[in-house]
């Protein structure tokens, strides 16, 4: 056993830039949602940087960069993020894959009884079909989106909400992800945090973060 999972019995994962490359997917819909306001697309490496903190942030990122503006008002905001969502909609999971060593690391931590959940800033609309597009909906005992409650990560509340309705201590859980934001909300959930370095951390190595350990595949926890 890893020695990351000693003493662990819930591991809840990141979705997006963790277990999952989303950019290609959801630099269409940015795209999309920007052809539709006649702007420039932004394309799938300036995505790849904008990704994590929400699809309310991501598009508000990509209006910003498109007007070559610092900020944009509310109503517009709203009314692209509405097309972006229908963008991506009808194609969740076109593009979308696992990482390499995802797949095996799930079926193993299942396999030894320890219990796996989904904490992601994207809206929960969107985590069904893409479990289920990608043969994943039955790995997680609880799922959580970006939506799901009042706050999202950074914030610890995603993370103590499921460590509570799993009935897990924080110092028996572990948070794995990609970026300063998962680490942080590890951390202030009383998780323990491991990350991976080839996800999206807004152009950062995550080792900046500090979290407790690091590994280069998903594979390593098994």
């Amino acid at each position: 056993m890893s020695p990351h999972l000693q003493g662990i019995q819930l591991v809840v994962f990141d979705l997006d830039g963790t277990l999952i490359d989303s950019v290609p997917d959801l630099a269409a819909a940015v795209d999309a949602m920007l052809a539709d306001l006649a702007l420039a697309p932004a394309g799938e490496a300036k995505v790849r940087d904008w990704v994590g903190n929400g699809s309310r942030k991501l598009v508000e990122r990509a209006l910003c960069h498109a007007r070559g503006e610092e900020s944009v008002e509310a109503a517009c905001q709203e009314a692209a993020h509405e097309r972006f969502l229908r963008h991506y909609a009808a194609a969740p999971c076109a593009c979308t894959r696992l990482y390499p060593g995802a797949r095996e690391a799930l079926a193993g931590l299942q396999a030894r009884g320890i219990a796996l959940a989904l904490v992601t800033n994207k809206p929960e609309a969107f985590i069904e079909p893409i479990l289920s597009a990608l043969s994943l909906q039955e790995c997680f005992a609880m799922t959580v989106g970006g939506d799901s409650l009042p706050r999202k990560k950074p914030d610890p509340l995603p993370l103590v909400h499921v460590a509570q309705r799993l009935g897990v201590v924080p110092e028996a859980a572990l948070m794995v992800g990609d970026s300063r934001h998962d680490v942080e909300a590890g951390r202030r959930a009383g998780f323990r945090t491991l990350a991976v370095p080839y996800g999206y951390n807004h152009g950062e190595p995550v080792s900046l973060a500090g979290p407790d350990g690091e590994v280069e595949s998903l594979a390593e926890l098994v």
